[in-house]
């Protein structure tokens, strides 16, 4: 087979980022319309990452956020984007590059984007306070749900989804993934 100078698989790549980089730059402007929501895996010691100490410590590998009824300041620039969410009651401002980011799925639609990623550096810590345990709990009106996984995006997608609705229906919670995970 012939050599691919023109890196196809690159093009490809970056192609694919700027439909996930449109996406959410609308969903900055105007919100999330009907019941599209997303699930966001990426690499937390991916260059560039900027999350909390507290997160870094939790999810040392890989992170899984999902965008839907509760989150803030969500601001999209050519390179990353930014956004606000809450981890068992404390809010939090995470900065995600989309170089780092892994998967991106919006069950709604059972849309599905996967990356080829590449950790090569420690993750930017954004504070140094001790992390203190997570556990699930509700989140406040302004905030958000995370999990983790080491499953391909959709399918830990899924799991949380499954296990959200298993669950009481008071409004947001936090949903970790671990249970799940194959050990």
């Amino acid at each position: 087979m012939a050599e691919d100078h023109i890196r196809y698989d690159i093009l490809a790549q970056e192609a694919l980022r700027g439909v996930m980089r449109k996406v959410l730059a609308e969903v900055a402007r105007t919100g999330l319309p009907g019941s599209h929501h997303f699930f966001i895996t990426f690499l937390t010691g991916a260059p560039g990452v900027r999350i909390s100490s507290r997160l870094r410590e939790r999810y040392p590998e890989q992170m899984t956020i999902v965008v839907q009824f509760q989150y803030w300041d969500l601001k999209v620039s050519e390179t990353g984007f930014e956004i606000g969410l809450s981890f068992s009651d404390v809010p939090e401002k995470l900065e995600i590059p989309f170089s780092a980011v892994r998967g991106f799925y919006d069950p709604s639609v059972n849309f599905e984007l996967e990356f080829d990623v590449k950790s090569e550096g420690p993750a930017v810590i954004a504070d140094q306070t001790p992390p203190p345990k997570l556990e699930a709990a509700p989140a406040p009106a302004a905030g958000g749900k995370k999990a983790e996984s080491k499953k391909k995006p959709a399918e830990a997608a899924k799991d949380a989804a499954a296990a959200a609705e298993a669950g009481p229906a008071k409004g947001a919670e936090v949903v970790s993934l671990d249970s799940f995970r194959k050990k």
